[in-house]
């Protein structure tokens, strides 16, 4: 059953609240317009819980570090760690569990950090409201409101509580930590249409959101985890879903058990029912297992990420979660916020025209000094007309103001130059035009006709489905004698024309989105703004816009529904935090790796719950906390250049998984199959060992080698299918030279088991390092692509070492014996041939996969 914390049982429903009129909603309620008993309160509080959103549920710490240790891979590492410490293999224990708890404490720092997210979340909210109890006005801690009671505000508060507006005077609310829009909204009492979203209902407040001017009387209707704030906290604290990098892994992991489990218990029963004994057996097979375990792939993630990382900072992208780079590369959806993102989350003036559409100077100095000498609250509109260009107020002083109101929707000031007074007027269009008789065109004046009344509606009208914000200006001369004047007085205007207004985009948003575009990735603008404004936003960065899909819309939507539309939708408007959410988890259940970057309080869930979660260095507190990526600069083209670097590292892990599925897992066939025809182990436990141990250091250079520019055109993602088909081609190939190894071997060289032991060893090592040059390409031939100069280093010296251990000191330790020259000159031709049938093979196999993938695109497009 679901936990009603701070939520009213019963009847009421919150799309149902903002329908009713005032006194339904304190009968809803059980209160009254003089709140709440004292007794009643402390009743409420034991019903609902403190209106406190820090009691979103934890885990405990305990418990989260325990569950890093359920991942496929890390049961598999300490399997075979087991297994080596019983079978005397200390060191490689010792190393293997080094290994596997520095990956488990690194998961689980990144994942106990998200946690104080929710306490920067708590810092944004203030400690005391004002509430009304028993018809007395109390000042009392925030934690103890409760559902029905009577708050009241005015400017310069913060919204202590979700609530259902009583009553209100010029209330202005800034809602920027919830929708992360700008412009303050005006709110007012009074009922407004069933079903509408609290979002866009004018009568509805929310817990966090600031006064800006005005003041309300309210009735709490939500409290603690049921407001807006508290589900974006409870989904801070949740375990964020597993990303695709982490859901590639795992299928990896099961992949690999599968194979392990199944190759080793085959040579174990082979071994100890035909050839050998039963302890014999068992160490072999052991080793087998050990030597099929990828125990190194921990640290090669670690050392490619840390490579990324550093990378990225250089470029000044700060990564917090190294994983996040894997899935950067992945990534094939971005869902970004618009506002302080794409934008740079201030308004600007755009336009200043006379009533014909032209730019006329007068109209901006008009527009000038009714904001430059406006003394109330400050907004963003007139600090944008002041911030547009250096001016002079020059002469003019200040006689008086007429304060703007919600009935008249307009602000005006009356002027002095010295040599007569204006009243200057500025407001909404329409309620300017209503005060307006004349209109001025250059120097000229003529009565305001109901034609011109229409052309100046349908100027104004064409800059909104632009997405830009217009305001009208209007002024006329008054009289000197007098000094105070009122709304009666803002009559017979003479109407100067318009100014727009718009929250640009951010200098660099073009260039990017097309770099994100070409690069494979899909992009989509979740905002909380209006669909007009938003179309203007992409119009003017060059995205092309395929759907548009309101809030509303998607509320009405159910989760298959939905999943089919965003396909087809750019722009998600009014949204709120949760629906954000709904839209990303629609496109990872389509299969899409999903990328969101936000800057508000609320993108961060949307932030934490993405595949990769990227933020920008201006970002609220919480927004950062949560993102696996943070942008020091806001110039956009460094989210690509981190793309980028995200496929590098991606494609460098798949070398060496790659690696691990073909040359060293055909080795291990070679084991299992000579376990059937000879008469004494194709290689030693030990041996087995330093091979497995020699092999793993010749790829640990593997993250610093270079990738083709090919490799990093598109989104890269881990495909089983591919891994699979990989290990069926290539895996088989080099049982094939080991097999030929064997025969030449055995009717050749007339091997016994000490010689076999040590030629097959050195076979195995040169053929399944010096492998890497081809597989880390998909060039043919290989050498068109260069390997990093450590990757060529640490290769060489491996196959050269392998190659001179017998003859020393250590040979013996190992079991290993002399070889003659003519076995190197035989080593040489098969590694020559086996290169050339791999060479062959890997053009087939790319080519052919290729056309199966573009076949699997055109049937789900098809479907």
């Amino acid at each position: 059953m679901e936990e009603k914390i701070g939520l009213p049982a019963g009847d009421l429903r919150g799309q149902d609240i903002v329908a009713l009129a005032e006194e339904e909603v304190l009968s809803a309620l059980a209160t009254s317009a003089d709140g709440l008993s004292l007794p009643e309160v402390d009743r409420r509080r034991a019903q609902y819980g403190p209106n406190d959103i820090s009691r979103a549920r934890k885990r405990s710490v305990f418990l989260q570090f325990l569950d890093h240790f359920g991942n496929v891979l890390v049961l598999i590492l300490l399997f075979a760690a087991m297994i080596s410490f019983f079978v005397g293999d200390v060191p490689s224990a010792a190393i293997i569990i080094a290994i596997v708890i520095a990956s488990v404490l690194l998961d689980f720092y990144q994942e106990y950090r998200a946690g104080n997210a929710v306490g920067l979340l708590r810092q944004k909210i203030l400690t005391r409201a004002t509430v009304v109890r028993e018809g007395t006005q109390a000042e009392v801690p925030l934690t103890e409101l409760v559902p029905g009671d009577i708050i009241r505000l005015s400017a310069g508060d913060i919204v202590p509580a979700d609530a259902r507006l009583l009553s209100g005077r010029d209330l202005f609310i800034n809602e920027s930590s919830l929708t992360g829009e700008p412009f303050p909204v005006e709110k007012h009492a009074g009922p407004v249409p069933a079903g509408t979203p609290l979002t866009e209902a004018k009568n509805y407040v929310f817990l966090g959101t600031s006064v800006v001017s005005g003041t309300a009387v309210a009735v709490v209707t939500r409290t603690g985890m049921a407001t807006e704030f508290g589900k974006i906290a409870r989904t801070l604290v949740a375990r964020p879903p597993e990303t695709d990098f982490e859901k590639g892994l795992s299928q990896f992991s099961y992949l690999m058990s599968r194979f392990i489990f199944i190759l080793v218990i085959f040579v174990f029963l082979i071994n100890a029912l035909f050839r050998h004994g039963t302890l014999e057996s068992l160490l072999f097979a052991v080793a087998l297992a050990v030597g099929m375990t990828p125990e190194l792939l921990p640290m090669i993630l670690s050392l490619n990420l840390s490579k990324g990382a550093i990378a990225m900072a250089e470029k000044k992208v700060i990564v917090r979660h190294l994983a996040s780079i894997q899935n950067l590369g992945s990534m094939d959806v971005l869902c970004t916020d618009k506002t302080g993102t794409l934008t740079e989350n201030r308004i600007s003036l755009i336009e200043y025209l006379d009533p014909d559409g032209v730019p006329s100077e007068k109209v901006l100095y008009y527009t000038f000094l009714n904001s430059y000498f406006h003394s109330g609250i400050s907004n963003p509109l007139d600090e944008a007309v002041i911030a547009f260009r250096p001016m002079d107020a020059g002469r003019f002083r200040k006689i008086d103001e007429i304060p703007f109101d919600f009935v008249r929707r307009r602000l005006s000031l009356v002027v002095d130059d010295g040599n007569g007074r204006f009243l200057v007027t500025k407001g909404a269009p329409e309620e300017v035009l209503s005060i307006c008789t004349s209109i001025e065109r250059g120097e000229k004046t003529d009565i305001l006709s109901p034609g011109d009344r229409e052309s100046v509606m349908a100027l104004y009208q064409e800059k909104s489905r632009k997405g830009l914000r217009a305001l009208a200006v209007c002024a006329r001369k008054v009289s000197k004698d007098r000094s105070v004047f009122s709304p009666e007085d803002e009559q017979d205007m003479t109407l100067l024309g318009l100014v727009t207004f718009l929250d640009p985009p951010k200098e660099s948003a073009g260039e990017s989105v097309r770099a994100l575009v070409e690069s494979g990735i899909d992009l989509k603008i979740l905002t909380g703004d209006n669909e007009l404004v938003t179309q203007r936003v992409a119009s003017l960065i060059g995205l092309e816009v395929r759907g548009v899909l309101t809030g509303r819309e998607i509320e009405q939507m159910d989760r298959e529904t939905l999943s089919r539309v965003v396909e087809d939708v750019t722009l998600f408007c009014r949204l709120t935090p949760v629906q954000k959410n709904r839209v990303q988890n629609a496109l990872r259940k389509n299969g899409h790796v999903v990328g969101f970057m936000g800057d508000g309080i609320n993108d961060a869930p949307a932030i934490r719950e993405a595949d990769v979660g990227i933020s920008v260095r201006n970002a609220v507190d919480i927004a950062r906390e949560s993102a696996d990526i943070i942008l020091l600069e806001n110039d956009l083209r460094v989210l690509h250049d981190g793309v980028r670097e995200g496929r590098k590292t991606f494609a460098n892990t798949l070398k060496y998984i790659l690696m691990g599925t073909s040359s060293n897992f055909g080795n291990m066939f070679s084991v299992a199959g000579a376990s059937l025809f000879l008469t004494f182990l194709p290689m030693l436990p030990i041996q087995i060992l330093l091979n497995n141990l020699l092999y793993d250091l010749s790829e640990s250079t593997i993250p610093t080698d270079n990738v083709d520019e090919e490799q990093v055109r598109s989104p890269k993602r881990w495909d089983m299918e591919f891994i699979k088909r990989f290990i069926l081609v290539f895996g088989p190939i080099s049982s094939l030279f080991d097999f030929l190894t064997f025969f030449i071997l055995l009717s050749v060289f007339a091997a016994d088991a000490p010689f076999f032991q040590t030629a097959w060893f050195i076979e195995s090592i040169c053929t399944q390092t010096l492998v890497i040059f081809l597989i880390r390409t998909r060039m043919v031939p290989f050498f068109r692509s260069r390997p990093s100069r450590l990757l060529l280093a640490s290769t060489l010296s491996i196959v050269i070492a392998a190659c001179l251990l017998p003859f020393s000191v250590l040979g013996e330790v190992f079991g290993f014996v002399h070889l003659p020259p003519a076995f190197y000159l035989v080593l040489a031709g098969l590694i020559t041939a086996y290169f050339i049938l791999v060479e062959v093979a890997k053009k087939w196999f790319f080519s052919r996969y290729s056309s199966l993938v573009e076949k699997r695109k055109e049937d789900a497009s098809a479907a």
